[in-house]
């Protein structure tokens, strides 16, 4: 989850996603991922008469404006496209896309052609995007409607022929569906959410769990074990069956997860305060869906609901905010290296506001330091920096293509 709104974070509820998948990626609080527009203008971002030159596994950045696009090996700027109001990015599933989270709804851009297409999902509050099996998944906060397609069908250029469902209440949600058709999709009204159901390929329910409080963000491990954060542990979907894992504490919040398909082992966050307008932890959480435990382990540094990521075998990887990529073995919880990336930070109070975001793709990792306006790629293999280049404004959200989810 992972994987979000406008309004204000409610405390003890929530990102990201980061996915994530997730990555995804949504407010480590109780915040959905819909963009704002102070203005309320529209989004107008066209193709000029002459098609842009391609661009190579392209990233994609936001800033206070619109989006930059970049080269994936040397990061230098191929193109800028503007696009008023507060944007969200997430890859999209295949090699030339990324949906762009707008005041409107979900857009697609085709970030290597460096053009939004006219393929959008409208509605309030566009939420998490999830890519599992080779599908797509996107959950509108607004409507609570889930629209799932295969990303390789986005290059006709048209909106793809695919599933829709409708929560019965709108909230802050996310979908994911697996590889056998089945779909899991989070239970919630907008002022409190408990569970998940699951649907099978012909939307009859199969399963619910209701008792997972404030459920958030979602992750898959190895062998197709879906998870989703509660605020007193985690929820698991596996083989037609939910388990539920506690924390050892009575609130300890799972909002954002990360996973990988060569590992059993979730990586997420841990938060202890319901109080707190906004927290920032120390401790991580890994939760092994084979085993069903949860370990949890202390980075001495905290971070965002934007620093939890997976590395190319698996490991966890968390951006502290000491600076330094910290690259964990999934397994034993120790810290294998700590990679010295950008300077010291500090999460802001608003889940919008810019910070250090980490993105991975492959065995290289993209770090973006706001404060300098700059944007890092490191090797993972080596804990060696690639190349660092300077941006004309300051960023925000970073993304990029990824193929083969």
């Amino acid at each position: 989850m992972n994987t979000s709104i406008r309004r204000r974070a409610v405390t003890g509820t929530a990102l990201a996603l980061a996915v994530s998948t997730v990555l995804t990626a949504c407010g480590g609080e109780d915040s959905s991922s819909a963009a704002s527009s102070a203005s309320g203008a529209k989004a107008d971002a066209t193709a000029t008469a002459t098609p842009a030159a391609a661009v190579k596994d392209p990233l994609v950045v936001t800033f206070d404006g619109g989006l930059y696009i970049l080269d994936g090996e040397s990061l230098e700027t191929a193109g800028t496209l503007a696009l008023p109001g507060f944007n969200r990015v997430n890859a999209a599933g295949d090699k030339d896309h990324v949906i762009v989270s707008t005041d409107t709804g979900f857009r697609v851009l085709n970030a290597t052609a460096q053009a939004l297409t006219g393929i959008e999902y409208k509605g309030a509050k566009p939420g998490h995007v999830v890519r599992h099996a080779g599908r797509t998944a996107l959950f509108t906060d607004g409507t609570g409607e889930v629209n799932v397609f295969d990303p390789a069908a986005l290059s006709g250029g048209e909106k793809p022929e695919g599933r829709t469902y409708t929560s019965a209440e709108a909230h802050h949600g996310v979908a994911i569906e697996l590889a056998n058709g089945e779909l899991l999709s989070t239970l919630g009204t907008e002022e409190k959410r408990t569970g998940a159901l699951v649907l099978d390929k012909n939307d009859k329910e199969i399963a619910r769990y209701e008792n997972c409080p404030g459920v958030h963000g979602e992750a898959a491990a190895k062998n197709e074990a879906v998870a989703v954060g509660c605020q007193d542990g985690i929820l698991i979907y596996q083989n037609g069956a939910f388990t539920k894992i506690d924390a050892p504490d009575d609130y300890g919040r799972i909002g954002n997860q990360a996973g990988s398909d060569l590992s059993p082992v979730l990586l997420g966050d841990y938060k202890t305060d319901p109080e707190a307008e906004l927290e920032r932890p120390t401790r991580i959480s890994l939760i092994d869906t084979a085993k069903k435990k949860l370990r949890l382990v202390d980075l001495g540094t905290s971070y965002s609901f934007r620093s939890l990521a997976r590395g190319p075998h698996g490991e966890a990887l968390v951006l502290g905010t000491d600076g330094a990529l910290h690259v964990i073995d999934q397994n034993t919880g120790k810290t294998e290296k700590k990679i010295p990336v950008v300077g010291e930070w500090q999460e802001p109070l608003d889940w919008q506001q810019p910070r250090p975001t980490l993105f991975v793709r492959g065995t290289t990792a993209y770090i973006s330091e706001p404060g300098k306006k700059a944007l890092h790629a490191l090797d993972l293999e080596t804990g060696k920096k690639i190349t660092s280049v300077t941006l004309p404004k300051s960023t925000n959200e970073l993304s990029g293509v990824i193929a083969g989810h």
